[in-house]
């Protein structure tokens, strides 16, 4: 199959790579860490004792972040952890990671295959033939195919994806990459 050169063979540099895995992986992030303020703490509002003539500290109320049980005083807030990386670079890097592995041989184009109902069995059965079935695989398929879909899904090592959603992480993340024809014409044009 003829693959461009300007996706499969391109050079990238390492902090390119770094640079769109950290941007993955921080808007994968849930940002739900949360802890209360002492203007959220359950409690009264009483000062506890007078300010002046007990010989003791000076207090307010007991949510006051000093107290064993008031609020916290910086703690963390819900946030979104997403920010923006140029589509250049996300381009770039993807290249590189395909070109990476092209030259390391972890690529592997197939003509597109189906099944005629979803079964688990089969999918094992084309990994075995192939030489897969022990390693960490990702499956790059095009068409949105429910029998192909369900036989591979269930399988621990093996990750499938649209054309549309291939990412620098899942490429780097496998051993091998499996596509399928289709798709491969699909990335050659939308790369290229």
């Amino acid at each position: 199959m003829n693959l461009k050169e300007e996706v499969f063979n391109t050079e990238v540099k390492e902090h390119t790579v770094w640079e769109v895995i950290k941007w993955q992986l921080a808007a994968k992030r849930a940002g739900t860490a949360s802890t209360k303020t002492r203007g959220e703490v359950k409690g009264s509002r009483r000062k506890i004792l007078p300010q002046k003539g007990t010989g003791n500290a000076r207090h307010g109320d007991r949510k006051a972040n000093l107290m064993v049980g008031g609020g916290v005083a910086h703690g963390p807030q819900p946030r979104d952890y997403y920010y923006a990386l140029p589509k250049k670079v996300r381009k770039k890097a993807l290249k590189g990671v395909l070109s990476i592995k092209l030259k390391d041989g972890e690529i592997i184009i197939v003509e597109d295959f189906s099944f005629d109902a979803p079964k688990t069995k089969n999918a094992v059965e084309v990994l075995k033939n192939l030489g897969l079935e022990n390693e960490k695989v990702l499956i790059v398929y095009n068409e949105k195919d429910d029998n192909f879909i369900k036989s591979f899904r269930n399988l621990p090592k093996v990750k499938l994806i649209p054309v549309e959603g291939l990412n620098t992480y899942d490429i780097l993340n496998a051993d091998k990459v499996l596509i399928l024809k289709s798709a491969a014409e699909k990335i050659n044009e939308r790369l290229g």
